[in-house]
């Protein structure tokens, strides 16, 4: 039986979680998988194993008419957020995010662009044409990725089944395939509240983790890697391949600008777990802010929003390196051992080895405060 990190009696940080614990406290947030596992076995490439899928992640229900603020950073750029520039340039995100296979970036953005035209037929014609977020990492350790499995239909099961509350973690949607300092991972997401000058805010953040080597493996600072590497002699990847892609949402009111701030503060959280950013290694961030809209037809041409003054976003920096670190503990607690292309192994992270080391570690240093 697999468990979160919370459920396992340790926390990272010191701010309180949402009530899932998920991307999806941030109020009108939406989270749908669609995820593909089909095959066992060496197979002739194009015909499996099948380890993949699509994630994606729902701003508001209608976020082509009604737009929200948006930024995004790059880490290292060995990875691919098709779209992130015009976000970088305008500020705004106008489309559902999606993540899936490296391979199968251009299929799912198809298929966005499928989806969305038939749901605003204005888009092209009256509108303008749309560039959908897609975000990448590489499952092929796993997932026979030539053969670019994920079809339209996975896209649009993806987005139309997208809910609030509690987002499945692991090896689902996106995360199908991936692994995180050689232990299964995928997807994994938390949350924090944060009092600002008397207001509440939340921060959330998914994440779609692949990176790292297991040595690296770090869990609110006790060396979870180096302890357990000596334990684990199966074939690994023999490069730091992978990448992560981080989606931070909130209910801050934020311009782009500080959005863009708040991706950079991510970077931190993924780094505390272990990642370098190694060469091959993508690491991308995008954030948005559901607190202001920007309607896409108006009478005149200004837009009010409330605007957070900078002085006052440590503490949200703090929330959001938090809430990435737990993501990605989240990504491997979550994700069960898994068999895919060529006969390669993905072990699970053994659950009670992590707890031995965290109370061990929490007993010497007084960390890893259990809730």
């Amino acid at each position: 039986m697999r468990a979160r990190l919370r459920e396992l009696g340790f926390s990272i940080g010191r701010f309180p979680v949402g009530v899932h614990n998920a991307i999806t406290d941030v109020s009108g947030v939406r989270v749908g998988h669609t995820t593909l596992i089909e095959g066992e076995g060496p197979l002739k490439v194009g015909d499996g194993p099948v380890r993949t899928g699509v994630t994606a992640v729902l701003p508001n229900s209608d976020v082509f008419v009604n737009r929200v603020i948006a930024g995004g950073f790059v880490l290292n750029g060995a990875g691919e957020v098709s779209g992130i520039t015009q976000v970088q340039e305008w500020g705004l995100l106008e489309t559902p995010i999606l993540l899936t296979s490296t391979m199968a970036v251009g299929k799912v953005s198809d298929a966005a662009v499928k989806w969305m035209t038939k749901k605003w037929p204005t888009i092209g014609t009256k509108d303008d044409v749309v560039i959908p977020l897609v975000g990448e990492c590489d499952d092929s350790w796993l997932n026979d990725a030539v053969g670019r499995h994920v079809r339209s239909e996975h896209v649009y099961r993806a987005i139309e089944h997208a809910a609030g509350g509690r987002v499945p973690e692991g090896s689902v949607g996106a995360g199908t395939g991936l692994i995180t300092c050689d232990f299964k991972a995928g997807i994994g997401t938390s949350s924090r509240r944060v009092a600002v000058e008397g207001d509440h805010y939340t921060v959330g953040v998914l994440v779609q983790s692949n990176f790292g080597i297991m040595r690296s493996l770090r869990v609110d600072g006790a060396p979870v890697g180096e302890v357990l590497e000596p334990s684990f002699a199966q074939p690994r990847r023999e490069r730091n391949a992978g990448s992560i892609i981080a989606v931070i949402a909130t209910d801050t009111p934020l311009l782009s600008s500080q959005l863009v701030r708040l991706c950079k503060r991510a970077a931190l959280g993924i780094g505390r777990t272990g990642s370098f950013a190694a060469h091959g290694s993508g690491e991308i961030v995008v954030g948005f802010s559901t607190a202001n809209k920007v309607p896409r037809e108006t009478t005149k041409m200004t837009a009010a929003v409330n605007v957070l003054l900078d002085e006052a976003c440590d503490p949200l920096y703090e929330a959001v390196v938090e809430c990435t670190e737990e993501a990605i503990v989240n990504a491997l607690c979550m994700s069960d051992e898994m068999r895919g292309q060529s006969g390669h192994l993905a072990p699970a992270l053994p659950l009670d080895r992590l707890s031995d080391i965290l109370r061990r570690y929490r007993d010497a240093f007084g960390t890893h405060r259990a809730e």
